[in-house]
């Protein structure tokens, strides 16, 4: 979904396989539902859908954020154990993942950001990764240069 509103595009297929998610993970629709809305040019009707899906959605969701379960999980993660805080070390990276040009015949086709620039949960991932980060040196004395 992310995706869809950053470059402005929804297609069918992209709208089949969010649909297969929701009905795989037992959510609503609903956010779909606005997300064509939103991309799909306002006529009289979308602007009325629009209004009735924002109430329901702003009832849903009071903090306008609709990963806030999610970041609120991750930043209420509790890391206990050696083995818990060097998994989170070596899979969450300790750096900005790429940002790369593609260049094809000397002109540059598209630009990747970087990583941290499109997930929304980065700072919570960092957060997450500095708390493993200092479980390991100050509750087990373990040396942490070798994740830095």
């Amino acid at each position: 979904m992310i995706v869809a509103l950053a470059n402005g595009t929804y297609s069918e297929a992209e709208d089949r396989v969010l649909r297969e998610f929701c009905t795989a993970l037992g959510q609503t629709e609903e956010i779909l539902n606005a997300l064509r809305i939103v991309l799909i040019p306002n006529d009289i009707e979308n602007q009325k859908q629009h209004k009735n899906l924002v109430q329901t959605l702003q009832s849903k969701f009071p903090h306008g954020d609709v990963l806030h379960p999610v970041r609120q999980w991750l930043d209420e993660m509790d890391i206990n154990t050696p083995y818990t805080a060097k998994f989170l070390c070596k899979m969450i990276p300790a750096q900005c993942p790429f940002e790369r040009d593609i260049i094809l015949f000397g002109h540059k086709v598209v630009h990747i950001p970087p990583m941290c620039k499109i997930n929304p949960l980065y700072e919570q991932l960092v957060g997450l990764r500095f708390r493993a980060l200092s479980y390991l040196a100050d509750r087990c004395g373990e040396d942490v240069s070798s994740y830095i």
